[in-house]
C-alpha cells in the first residue's frame, strides 16, 4: 500500500502547490511510482504538471459526485512514474455536494482504496482552507507535511492549523502524523526570516526538514510551461533544494533511491 501525504496549509501563497508538484517530480525521477491528487478547485497542480484543462476533462468533482470511478479520472504526465488526478474550478462545487453526502468526510478516502496499492505516493495538494475538502485530505491522509513561508503572517494561522489536524486525529483518522514542516520562500538576508524559521523550529523541534526552499524565480516561471522544476531547470537553486527535500524525505521514510545528479538522464513520458 502506498502511502498518503496531504500537503496543507489554510493560507495561500506559502508554496504548497509548487513543493507538492516538486517533491511528486523527484520522487518519480528516482524511481518511486507518484500520484498527485489536485484538490485546490484552483487547478494549480493540474496545469503544472502539463495538465490542459478542457471542457471534457474528468476530474476529482466527478469522482466525488460519483459520475465516474477514481480509475477514470488519473491521467499520465510529461514525466514517467508520475500520474496526477485534475481539478478545476468546478471542484468548488464539491463542498456544497459533501455537506449531504453520508459520511461526507470520508469520501476521498473511500475512493482512494482503489487504487492506493498500485503507487508508492500519493500526494494530495489542498486547497488554501479548512472546509471539506482539506478535511477529506487529511482524513484520507497517512500523514501531512506542512509548507510554511518565512514571513510573520505565516505563524498567525498555524495554530488554527494544528487545531484542525488534532481534531482530524481525535474524530476522523486517529493514524494521521505529522510528516515534517518545510520552510519555503526563505530569503537569508532577512533577519526576520532568521527570527519566523527559529520560532517554527521551536514549536515543531526534529519535524522541521532541514532543507529549506529558497527565493527561486525559476522556480515561479516553471509552471507557465507546464513542467516540474527539474524539467525546467535542473541547475537552478530551486530545483537543488526539492530534489534535496524529496531525499530527506524518503530517507526520513527508510526507503532507498535512484540518486540523481546533473548526468542522470531523467525518462519522460509522450503524451499525446
Amino acid at each position: 500500500m502506498g502511502k498518503t501525504i496531504a500537503f496543507a496549509n489554510q493560507k495561500g501563497g506559502v508554496g504548497k502547490t509548487t513543493t507538492c508538484i516538486n517533491v511528486a517530480a523527484y520522487m518519480a525521477a528516482m524511481g518511486q511510482k507518484v500520484l498527485i491528487i489536485d484538490m485546490d478547485p484552483q487547478g494549480n497542480a493540474t496545469s503544472g504538471v502539463g495538465i490542459e484543462k478542457t471542457n471534457d476533462l474528468k476530474t476529482l468533482y466527478n469522482v466525488i459526485d460519483k459520475e465516474v470511478m477514481i480509475d477514470e479520472v488519473i491521467l499520465p504526465t510529461v514525466l514517467d512514474k508520475l500520474d496526477v488526478i485534475p481539478s478545476t474550478v468546478d471542484l468548488a462545487g464539491a463542498e456544497i455536494d459533501l455537506v449531504q453526502m453520508q459520511s461526507r468526510e470520508h469520501v476521498v478516502k473511500k475512493s482512494l482504496e482503489r487504487i492506493k496499492d498500485r503507487y508508492d505516493f500519493i500526494l494530495i495538494d489542498c486547497p488554501p482552507s479548512l472546509g471539506l475538502l482539506t478535511v477529506n485530505a487529511l482524513t484520507a491522509a497517512d500523514s501531512v507535511i506542512i509548507p510554511i513561508q518565512c514571513e510573520f503572517f505565516a505563524l498567525e494561522g498555524l495554530t488554527q492549523l494544528m487545531n484542525t489536524i488534532r481534531l482530524i486525529i481525535h474524530h476522523l483518522n486517529p493514524e494521521l502524523k505529522i510528516e515534517g514542516v518545510v520552510l519555503t520562500m526563505k530569503d537569508n538576508r532577512s533577519n526576520l526570516v532568521a527570527q519566523v524559521s527559529e520560532e517554527v523550529r521551536k514549536f515543531f523541534s526534529t519535524k522541521v526538514y532541514d532543507t529549506y526552499i529558497p527565493r527561486n524565480i525559476r522556480l515561479a516561471e516553471a509552471p507557465s510551461h507546464g513542467l516540474p522544476i527539474l524539467l525546467y531547470d535542473t541547475s537552478s537553486k530551486g530545483a537543488n533544494a526539492y530534489q534535496s527535500l524529496a531525499e530527506e524525505i524518503l530517507d526520513r521514510n527508510k526507503i532507498s533511491y535512484k540518486k540523481i545528479t546533473k548526468y542522470t538522464k531523467i525518462k519522460t513520458r509522450s503524451i499525446q
